[in-house]
């Protein structure tokens, strides 16, 4: 089989689930397995929800209305009818929604987001499902939550294979057109849980590996892998082919064309990943593959905004050992940081992270017994793969730099 993934830009308004159909009639859809994401900036709006139930439930029921009413302008643009039963199963997914609200006991601010965040996958996909069988391109709606099992870390959750594997190898059958959701799946307990941001790339991987699949391809509004995020770096080029591993480094600097996760299970594999236009399918995009390097071999920028930036020295300007770091970084994984770049010299040690957790104060004030630290917030953290002496200057001008830090093949420079 082949997977398919579209994301939340391509399926963002009727005229992107149009055309999705139009993609599927150039390049076929026999053996095929598509995952979709939520539609447009639903998993913001979600989080909107989220915050309103917990901090402002007087506004709740408004930011509800909103998430609805966007889906239903869709919908209503979709289909000829307000018979049409994709009305009651969208209907239906909402209500699931509002008794989770109207009867949750939990405080888990993890918990509560998995449970709300994955009704948007969820009514993307169904609206999807609906409108491919009323052009004609008949396809199983299949909830995803009953085949990816994982453990109960909420919001990004580890995946288990063997129960996975068991459950995909049963729900799947060759000759037919799915449909299903990227980004969700369930604990033992058969509660939602989410694989992270951006893991409806993930899901394509997951599936593709349970099923030995021909091949991933992941359709976006871009041509393929660019060299760097054209919202930020000018004349972007397009990259025609990448191996797995320089994939893997990308994706690990934070390339956001590419799920860090995606990689590993189609490299086990060697299943090729696509990345192409949905605006131009039959186009070539970019490959990743079992090849080596990247072709044309050009810099390749990558930038990762709102950054923590912590500067670390002893109380007594004693020197920093081995003693000091395994405790910084047992500190950092007890309040979930991801760390990016790490320095250290004699007396004082460097670590900039990403706060996806908002753990940062509890995290200062268990640091601050021990060591004095400085905090720089949302800085900028940018990555420069296969760098040169151009490309580095070009990119420092105009800016204040905090830390840099050259490898062989990457430079990485933090600035305010």
């Amino acid at each position: 089989m082949r997977v398919f993934k579209f994301g939340g830009a391509s399926v963002k308004d009727a005229y992107g689930v149009k055309n999705v159909i139009r993609v599927l009639e150039k390049v076929g859809y026999k053996d095929t397995l598509i995952v979709v994401s939520a539609m447009g900036k639903t998993t913001n709006a979600l989080e909107l929800v989220i915050d309103k139930y917990l901090n402002d439930k007087e506004n709740l029921a408004h930011e509800l209305l909103e998430v609805k009413t966007y889906h239903t302008t869709i919908i209503n643009d979709l289909f000829e009818t307000d018979q049409h039963p994709v009305y009651q199963a969208v209907a239906l997914l909402f209500e699931e929604l509002q008794l989770f609200l109207n009867s949750n006991k939990s405080p888990d601010y993890n918990f509560i987001y998995d449970q709300v965040i994955g009704c948007g996958e969820l009514v993307s996909s169904t609206i999807i499902s609906h409108y491919l069988n009323e052009m004609h391109l008949k396809n199983n709606w299949l909830d995803v939550r009953k085949c990816i099992k994982t453990d109960n870390y909420y919001r990004r959750a580890n995946v288990d294979w063997e129960a996975t594997q068991a459950h995909i190898s049963k729900a799947v059958a060759p000759a037919t057109l799915y449909i299903t959701q990227g980004f969700l799946a369930s604990d033992s307990n058969n509660f939602t849980t989410t694989l992270g941001r951006e893991g409806s790339d993930y899901t394509a991987a997951i599936f593709a590996y349970c099923l030995n699949a021909e091949s991933v391809t992941i359709w976006k509004d871009v041509p393929g892998v660019l060299n760097g995020d054209p919202r930020h770096f000018s004349n972007a080029k397009l990259l025609n082919t990448i191996s797995y591993t320089e994939a893997i480094e990308l994706a690990f600097y934070g390339a956001s064309v590419i799920h860090p996760k995606t990689l590993q299970p189609l490299q086990r594999k060697e299943i090729p990943l696509h990345v192409k236009s949905f605006l131009n399918p039959e186009d070539r995009g970019t490959t990743v593959n079992k090849t080596k390097g990247i072709e044309p071999k050009v810099p390749c920028f990558i930038l990762k905004q709102n950054q923590v930036l912590l500067s670390l020295s002893t109380l007594d300007f004693s020197y920093i050992v081995e003693e000091n770091i395994s405790e910084i970084f047992t500190l950092l994984a007890l309040y979930k940081m991801k760390v990016d770049v790490i320095q250290n010299s004699a007396i004082s040690f460097s670590v900039c992270f990403e706060n996806a957790y908002n753990n940062l104060e509890p995290l200062l004030l268990h640091l601050k017994a021990k060591f004095k630290v400085t905090c720089q917030n949302n800085v900028s953290l940018y990555t420069i793969r296969h760098f040169d002496d151009l490309s580095i200057k070009t990119l420092q001008q105009g800016k204040t730099v905090l830390l840099k830090q050259l490898f062989q093949e990457t430079v990485q420079i933090v600035t305010e």
